[in-house]
Parts: C-alpha cells; sequence; structure tokens
C-alpha cells in the first residue's frame, strides 16, 4: 500500500491496534510466518528445532491496523530448565494477547505436541485461530480431516489453510486481522518493524549462523551475546559479541581448525547484519567458556526469559 493509499484509508476508518501470539509445535514454520507477515526478517529462522527463545514482536500494517506478531518459542515437552523456561514464556505470551494465532504443520498433523498444545488451548480465553500450514504438501481431504479434527477439540473463530513459504493465504489471515483487532491508537512508530533491541537481533542473527554451520558438532549449550555496540562518526557501527559455550571441546568446535568457523560465522553474521541496519558494521567475535550458563538465572533474564525454579 502507498503511503497515499494509506492516509486514505486512515482518514475514512478508525485505526486498530493489538497483539496476536503466534503458538505452536516446534517447526511449524512460525518465524517463517512471521517474517512473511511482517515483509522484514525479524524472527530467525533456522532447521534446528527451538530456535526461537524470547517473544520476538513483528510488527506489521495492513489496512488501518496495526498488528504485533508475538512469535513465542515452539511448545514442546520440556526436558531441560532452558525448555522449561521457553515454555512457561510461549503461554504467558499467549495470555497477554488479543487474539491467538495456532499454527499447524499439515504434513505433521495433530500428532505429539500439536495435541498438547491443543489441550492447552482450551483453557485460554481469547478469540483463536486456526492456520494450517505447508498445505501445498498435503491432499485437499486430509486438509479437511486435519481441519474438523482441530476444530473439534477447541473452538476457533475461522480457519485458515496458507504457505508460509510461498505466501499463499496469507493476504486472507492479514484483512481478517486486519477486521478482528479492537479499535485504538498504535503501539509503535510506523516504520518500527520490531520492539526487539537491535543488539538482541545482532545476537541471534549470529546464534542462527553458528547453528547453520555448527549444527551436527555443536549442541543447544551455546548463546550469543552482544557485548559493546558503538555507532562510529564514518556512519559505520562496531559490535562485538561473545558465544558462550559450556566445555573447552565446545570452544574448540565454535573456533574451528585454523579459525576456518568463527571466521565463516563472523561474514555471514556481519553481511546480514549490515543488511538489516542499513550501515557498514564491524563484528568482533569471542569464544568465551561458561560452565553451566543453562542454570543461570541472570542469562535467563538477558534472554527475556523466566527463570524456572
Amino acid at each position: 500500500m502507498t503511503n497515499m493509499e494509506h492516509d486514505t484509508a486512515a482518514a475514512g476508518a478508525p485505526t486498530r491496534s493489538g497483539f496476536v501470539a503466534l503458538i505452536g509445535a516446534t517447526n511449524a514454520g512460525k518465524s517463517t510466518l512471521v517474517n512473511r507477515l511482517v515483509g522484514a526478517k525479524v524472527s530467525i529462522v533456522s532447521h534446528k528445532v527451538q530456535t526461537t527463545r524470547a517473544i520476538v514482536r513483528g510488527i506489521a500494517i495492513h489496512d488501518n491496523a496495526q498488528i504485533v506478531f508475538m512469535d513465542t518459542p515452539g511448545i514442546f515437552k520440556p526436558r531441560r530448565r532452558l525448555d522449561r523456561a521457553m515454555v512457561t514464556t510461549a503461554w504467558g505470551g499467549a495470555k497477554d494477547a488479543d487474539l491467538i494465532m495456532l499454527l499447524v504443520d499439515s504434513e505433521r498433523g495433530l500428532k505429539g505436541d500439536a495435541e498438547a498444545i491443543l489441550e492447552g488451548l482450551k483453557e485460554v480465553p481469547q478469540p483463536k485461530i486456526l492456520v494450517l500450514n505447508k498445505i501445498d504438501q498435503v491432499r485437499p481431504e486430509d486438509l479437511l480431516k486435519l481441519a474438523a479434527a482441530a476444530n473439534e477439540m477447541v473452538k476457533f473463530e475461522r480457519t485458515f489453510m496458507i504457505s508460509a513459504l510461498s505466501g499463499s493465504g496469507c493476504d486472507d489471515v492479514m484483512d481478517y486481522l486486519a477486521k478482528a483487532l479492537p479499535e485504538g491508537p498504535w503501539y509503535y512508530p510506523e516504520d518500527q518493524i520490531s520492539d526487539l533491541p537491535m543488539r538482541q537481533l545482532a545476537a541471534e542473527i549470529t546464534r542462527e549462523k553458528l547453528f547453520l554451520r555448527l549444527h551436527q558438532e555443536l549442541p543447544y549449550a551455546s548463546h550469543v551475546e552482544t557485548e559493546k555496540w558503538e555507532e562510529r562518526k564514518d556512519g559505520s557501527v562496531r559490535i562485538e559479541q561473545v558465544i558462550y559455550v559450556e566445555r573447552e571441546s565446545q570452544k574448540k568446535i565454535a573456533l574451528g581448525k585454523g579459525g576456518e568457523a568463527i571466521k565463516a560465522i563472523s561474514t555471514a553474521a556481519r553481511k546480514e547484519i549490515s543488511e538489516i541496519l542499513e550501515q557498514p558494521v564491524h563484528l568482533f567475535l569471542f569464544v568465551k567458556v561458561r560452565e553451566n550458563w543453562g542454570d543461570d538465572p541472570e542469562r535467563f533474564r538477558e534472554m527475556g526469559l523466566e527463570f524456572p525454579r
């Protein structure tokens, strides 16, 4: 929509705004969908499950509405303390929203985690919509059965069938959300696509590149923090980040032979951070061992998670 069209629409109708919690099992495609709906990369996408740790908000403007997406961590059966914190945060996000959007991977159907989420949703009072993703991978009759089964378990206001990857069906979702949210002023300036601090977004990007490069060798016991952020007179930004691992052996993996792994990760992260900031970036990565960081309450607070007792 052009600015002129936007002004015309804004003049004729009241503005709407609200928070939409996007929940679903891990790898259902939530981050891909938020990035598609917002039209910018605000939530990291990785083929490794449970990459979204804290709630990332992507902000979209559609017609007269400002839609704030709360991209919660995938809800799954928690084993470790970090897992438990992520699940608590996800359900907390759902309870703070105006509307809940459940994303289901059509190929996987209602097995395992998806079924557990539907059970949990029965207790949540907000209006809910069902979004079936990856519909191009499933026969139409199977999609209808899946939609009927989910609607039997939980009362959904509407059911949508989409492909987050191709964008098919996504406009229908946006049209619905723009009308369903309450009337009221917008929460954020129009040009602000994400209220996740840039430092944290930069750390998430580096963490994504770390996973893409080392997902087989390096387990989840790694965490990236942006320690220094300096805007320089020449218009560039100098960023220092620390990759924390739990053991010396993991540090060697992260550095790679002759430092090749860390160089490749740094190059990929710097390129993407620079594209998002639209300014040159000087990125310096350090790897440090911090034993048992997964049991440290301070780390959880930095990631925007509640520390489970």
